[in-house]
């Protein structure tokens, strides 16, 4: 199924621009910084190959550059529209999730296992993946690619009553309710 395209059908008219996927998705914004970017290059091709559709946010090279601006380009396309999800990769994979955590609307995580990359979107609406290129290898990281892209928001009530509350507090922070002593 990988790869094959899909007619789409608009105004009477067969298209076949949309490819069919294994996945619950087909377009994926991605991005990493420099100790990302070898693990982000190796995951490129093989999910061009599965027919997903990637945005390439960077970096683009191994020189060292700030994995908050990566972060909020990934998590700025998912927000918007132009990507379905996110994947990001650093070093530890800890960095680009606090980042693009900041962010309201991303609900970002690392994962380094298969399981919590599928429970992750199925119960808590994970729409940024994160992986870090030092902690595990790009086999494990493409199984738990698989797993995250693989999975669908199940909104069992007890699991969209959480998601609720952590909109809820997005909205409080946004409404200035949480101040840190420095301010």
């Amino acid at each position: 199924m990988a790869g094959i395209k899909m007619l789409a059908f608009h105004d009477g008219k067969a298209k076949t621009d949309a490819k069919m996927t294994q996945f619950a998705v087909s377009k994926i914004a991605i991005g990493g910084d420099h100790a990302g970017f070898s693990m982000k290059s190796e995951l490129t091709p093989l999910l061009e190959k599965q027919g997903v559709e990637l945005v390439d946010c960077g970096t683009h090279d191994e020189q060292p550059c700030d994995f908050p601006d990566l972060a909020e380009r990934v998590a700025e396309m998912v927000l918007s529209g132009r990507a379905e999800r996110g994947i990001l990769v650093c070093g530890s994979g800890v960095g680009v999730s606090v980042a693009a955590n900041k962010i309201p609307g991303i609900r970002a995580s690392v994962c380094h296992d298969s399981y919590s990359a599928r429970q992750g979107v199925e119960h808590d609406d994970m729409n940024i993946l994160c992986i870090g290129a030092r902690v595990i290898g790009p086999e494990l990281a493409m199984e738990i690619v698989r797993s995250y892209l693989g999975a669908r928001y199940a909104p069992q009530p007890r699991h969209q009553r959480r998601v609720d509350k952590i909109l809820d507090i997005e909205r409080r922070v946004q409404n200035g309710e949480y101040r840190s002593a420095s301010n």
